[in-house]
């Protein structure tokens, strides 16, 4: 049974870190790309990230690069979403997924993903 779970939400103050992870089962993480989304108030759901199998390319949306790094764990079956100089535009709730691909085809489509996680929050504020 594939399933992904996120956890490392919280709130927040502007300019700290937050690492969040996917936790993924019933696959393998050198078969599929997994992609994190950010849906913040009011607004589309977005993909700010995207860490293809087996680590080969990572990308990311224009407003986090440079300030967001994607990877997999050592020895884990995670891939995780470091969070750094963080905004109040990064306020939102993160979501995993996986792509259909083992590479980050059209990764910002939604209709290219057939798992996805429930999300965890991320409150950036004073």
């Amino acid at each position: 049974q594939v399933q992904l779970v996120e956890s490392g939400g919280a709130p927040v103050q502007p300019g700290k870190s937050l690492r969040l992870t996917c936790s993924v089962s019933g696959f393998s993480l050198n078969d599929h790309a997994i992609a994190w989304f950010r849906q913040a108030p009011g607004k589309e759901r977005v993909a700010v990230s995207c860490y293809s199998a087996a680590g080969r390319n990572a990308f990311y949306f224009y407003s986090v690069e440079g300030r967001f790094t994607t990877f997999k764990g050592d020895a884990e079956n995670a891939v995780h979403l470091q969070m750094n100089s963080l905004q109040d535009g990064d306020t939102g709730v993160y979501t995993c997924a996986r792509l259909k691909y083992h590479r980050c085809y059209n990764y910002g489509s939604d209709h290219e993903y057939d798992y996805w996680g429930q999300g965890t929050q991320v409150t950036v504020g004073p």
